[in-house]
C-alpha cells in the first residue's frame, strides 16, 4: 500500500481571508481548536476564489508582538518591558492578516509520498503543509498526524 499525504491530511479546516484583522483571525484560531479538538497553530489564508494565498501562524503573531528593533537595541533584558505586551496587542488587533501572513509556501499534492512529506518537514522546519490539487486546496498535513500515523506502523505486530 502506498503511503501518501491523503492518508494523513486533515480535510476539515478553517481558512481566513487576507482582509481579516488579526483580532478576528485570533477568534478563528480558537474556533479551529474547538472544531479539531486540539490547539491549532496555523491557518491557511485564501482569496475570494478559495485559492491559497498564504498561511498565518502562531510564529507570525509572535513576530508581530515582539519589539521590532530588538536586534538593534540589544537584548530583551536591556528593555523595560512594562506595558509592551498590552501596547503590542492593542496595535496588532487592527492589522490585516494579509500584511502578516507568510506567502512563501511549500505545498504538496494528495499523492505526495509520506516519506517525501517527512523529508520536507525536516529540511524546511515546517510543521504543517497545505495540500493542493489542480490549484484547489484539499487539506493540510500536520506533523503530529504524520508522527502518529508512523507511530502506529512502528507498533504494529508482525504476522510472522
Amino acid at each position: 500500500m502506498k503511503e501518501t499525504a491523503k492518508e494523513v491530511m486533515a480535510r476539515e479546516f478553517l481558512t481566513v481571508p487576507p482582509e481579516m484583522t488579526i483580532a478576528e483571525a485570533v477568534q478563528v484560531f480558537r474556533q479551529a481548536a474547538q472544531v479539531t479538538g486540539h490547539p491549532v497553530f496555523g491557518l491557511m489564508v485564501t482569496d475570494a476564489e478559495g485559492r491559497l494565498v498564504g498561511m498565518l501562524s502562531m510564529y507570525d503573531i509572535f513576530l508581530l508582538l515582539r519589539p521590532k528593533h530588538i536586534h538593534i537595541w540589544g537584548e530583551m533584558s536591556d528593555l523595560d518591558l512594562t506595558g509592551i505586551i498590552d501596547a503590542a496587542c492593542h496595535r496588532a488587533k487592527a492589522m490585516l492578516v494579509g500584511d502578516m501572513m507568510t506567502t512563501d509556501l511549500i505545498t504538496i499534492t494528495p499523492d505526495t509520498h509520506l516519506l517525501h512529506v517527512v523529508d520536507i518537514m525536516i529540511k524546511k522546519h515546517v510543521r504543517r503543509i497545505p495540500v493542493i490539487e489542480d490549484g484547489v486546496l484539499q487539506g493540510i498535513v500536520y506533523i503530529s498526524q504524520v508522527f502518529y500515523h508512523l507511530l502506529n506502523k512502528l507498533t504494529e505486530r508482525s504476522e510472522d
